[in-house]
């Protein structure tokens, strides 16, 4: 009797309700991962597949269901590669949405400022800064609309970092064992994020049955790198092939082409990078630190000559948020053309980390001390002393109660305290966070670098049939007094008196060689040499000797990089460290000396000057004191909050940008970097400051003595 398509479905639907109560709700809430992919599945789920929203995400989702904005066809491809490369919780319309709102926000107070302050204030000076707003709406259109593009850089930059250890890895492991899923899971577990992240994901793609097997789910990641780093692709794809290849010796020789064709492959880009990087660089310093700098000895000029048109929160505007802005564009586009595959061994240091709180102590007290001529100010209107020549303080109040200035010395000397608080706080801060961090780092890279010589000579010694505990103590005793040597002994100890056996000898949770020389590069050669003990002392020794051959040519390509790159990094850091500080230390006292000369002009009227005679006074001065006005310039004071602020700006970005060439994502040492970069190029540039500011002021008092 043939069966209905009803009968049919309410059968279906009776198992799927039962599927439904029983599985979903028993099994999948209650789900434990096996133990074939346990790892990789909950290190995943911790490290990737969260619920957690970033600030950028959350303002985009907002910002769709406020304004809804669709960007173009070939914009929107692009956001969709770069979103998913990022792996980003948005999309286009989000992303177009979020920068048109920010951009309609700040439309909305350009036209507030200006409505206000030409019909409520009557002030036409308020209708350049409305005009500013108007011109920062236009940037944050297109800057806010590459975020994501910016996101998925920063993901392939620290990705990238890792390519060629991962590489590395896959290869040693494969030496001894032909099975690419266990070598990727290898190179998974001692490479750092967001790479290793990247890894586990193909292996759940596979797990989620997204891909059916480990080869799809693998070449459907290599996709997103074809266009930036084939010689990635191209690497994978070989060592793949060694998978084929029934002839040992020939499956090695595959093996060995993997990682030379990356080797050679970063080598040859990074030579065309640092060739093509001097006019980018040249350009940056130009238009983000000398131009801008220099330009700042006309605004005093400028402000006088224009009738007061031109204030300081308009040079604020300019310099503390429209130039670092531009700037760090630029040096994100520089960032982003670097080749991938190419960075130093990033190695996961945990330490305790520390917050400097005397150094925002320092900051709040410095901050505060720099804030003292206003609030003398408030306290005494009428308050001011006599200082090397000039005023102190020197307000111009008028009888409405409007009050301009500080425009004396001493308040602009005080406005050296409000960057050097700033400097100290962040800097005292960063160095506080990354000190212990780095004193360990330094101690592992030493460790490392001798750790590839130790290795070739302990292969060597089980290659000669030498037993495996007394090849360990042979090369203890030839390291004697370094790390190595007391890793070393440290496991002829466990062998030999411990009664472990290798494994146990280095891995034991108690008293295992390695709790005290965790670092990727030497962990990984522990494993690789346990695992192949399981094979032979021949195996384990070719093992030991292809790991020391690998690690000496990675080195050796890294410092020959490094050398190209030695000319550009050895500029920027001239300019962070020297010029910049100078040059706008020198700015900063030859503004003060221009102001202070406005201010005496200003401050003298013709008859007196006459009547001083023509000894006193330089000829024209008369004339000249009849064309400046003090409350038409720009106060010393500001002036130099504003030029202070920026070369700390300056010197952050520049700080990431060198430290970025050179190493790739490195977010610790680049912090270390920030952290004394900060402190003492703004030391310097107060320094010059001062001395320029008092040399400068002296010699102004001397041509127009006080009246």
């Amino acid at each position: 009797m043939p069966v209905s398509d009803k009968e049919i479905q309410d059968i279906l639907n009776k198992y799927k309700s039962k599927l439904d109560s029983n599985v979903i709700n028993e099994e999948v809430e209650n789900f434990e991962p096996s133990s074939e992919f346990s790892k990789e599945y909950d290190q995943f789920k911790k490290e990737y597949v969260t619920n957690k929203v970033s600030f950028y995400e959350k303002w985009c989702a907002i910002a769709e269901s406020v304004i809804k904005v669709n960007p173009s066809k070939k914009d929107q491809e692009k956001l969709e590669k770069s979103i998913e490369f990022a792996h980003l919780n948005v999309t286009p319309t989000s992303v177009a949405s979020f920068s048109m709102f920010i951009a309609s926000i700040f439309l909305l107070v350009a036209v507030l400022i200006g409505v206000i302050g030409f019909f409520v204030f009557d002030n036409t000076s308020v209708l350049l800064l409305s005009f500013l707003f108007i011109l920062l709406a236009l940037i944050s259109l297109k800057f806010l609309t590459n975020i994501p593009h910016r996101f998925a850089d920063k993901w392939r930059l620290q990705a990238s970092n890792q390519m060629v250890l991962c590489i590395l890895y896959i290869v040693i492991y494969m030496r001894h064992t032909s099975n690419l899923e266990n070598a990727l899971n290898f190179a998974a577990e001692h490479i750092s994020p967001p790479l290793s992240l990247d890894l586990r994901k193909v292996f759940w793609d596979v797990e989620t049955g997204k891909f059916s097997t480990m080869k799809d789910s693998l070449e459907n990641y290599l996709i997103r790198w074809r266009d930036t780093n084939l010689e990635f692709v191209n690497s994978f794809h070989l060592v793949e092939s060694s998978l084929y290849e029934p002839d040992e010796g020939r499956r090695v020789e595959l093996l060995d082409k993997g990682l030379k064709v990356i080797l050679d492959g970063t080598y040859d880009k990074m030579l065309h990078y640092a060739h093509e990087l001097k006019n980018p660089i040249t350009m940056l310093h130009m238009l983000g630190v000398i131009l801008p700098i220099l330009g700042l000895v006309m605004f005093p000029l400028v402000g006088t000559f224009m009738g007061g048109m031109v204030r300081w929160w308009h040079l604020a505007f300019v310099y503390n948020l429209f130039l670092p802005i531009l700037v760090y564009n630029m040096g994100v586009n520089i960032l982003s053309k670097r080749p991938t595959g190419y960075g130093e061994s990033i190695i996961n240091v945990k330490a305790k980390k520390k917050v400097s709180s005397f150094g925002f102590f320092l900051m709040a007290i410095f901050i505060l001390i720099s804030l003292s001529p206003f609030l003398l100010h408030l306290i005494n209107p009428s308050y001011d002393v006599a200082f090397l020549g000039d005023k102190f303080l020197d307000f111009e109040c008028y009888g409405t109660g409007v009050c301009y200035g500080p425009y004396g010395l001493g308040a602009t000397l005080l406005s050296l305290f409000f960057p050097l608080g700033i400097a100290l706080g962040v800097g005292m801060h960063y160095s506080a966070k990354t000190k212990g961090a780095m004193e360990i780092r330094k101690e592992i890279k030493k460790l490392e670098s001798e750790f590839s010589t130790s290795l070739f000579q302990l292969g060597t010694r089980i290659g000669d049939g030498i037993p495996t505990e007394s090849a360990f103590r042979d090369v203890a005793e030839n390291m004697v007094g370094t790390p190595t040597g007391d890793f070393f002994g440290r496991i002829h100890l466990n062998l030999t008196r411990g009664g472990k056996g290798i494994e146990g000898a280095i891995f034991d949770e108690n008293n295992g060689a390695i709790l005290n020389y965790r670092t990727p590069l030497i962990e990984s050669s522990m494993e690789v040499l346990v695992e192949s003990s399981k094979k032979g002392p021949a195996v384990v020794s070719q093992a030991l000797i292809s790991i020391s051959n690998y690690v000496n040519k990675i080195k050796h390509i890294n410092e020959r990089l490094k050398d190209l790159l030695a000319d550009i990094i050895s500029s920027m850091k001239g300019q962070i460290k020297f010029l910049t500080p100078i040059i706008a230390g020198i700015v900063v006292g030859i503004s003060s000396m221009m102001v202070s000369v406005i201010s005496k002009l200003s401050d003298m009227n013709p008859e007196q000057m006459q009547a001083g005679g023509s000894e006193s006074f330089p000829t024209g001065a008369a004339t000249l004191s009849e064309l400046f006005s003090k409350t038409d310039t720009i106060p010393g004071y500001f002036f130099q909050l504003v030029v202070g602020i920026y070369v700390i700006q300056i010197i952050y970005i520049l700080t990431v940008l060198s430290s970025g060439i050179e190493n790739g994502s490195d977010k610790l040492n680049e912090q270390y970097l920030i952290g004394q970069n900060l402190i003492k190029s703004t030391a310097l540039y107060l320094i010059i400051s001062l001395i320029v500011i008092l040399l400068f002021n002296g010699l102004a008092s001397s041509i127009l003595p006080e009246f």
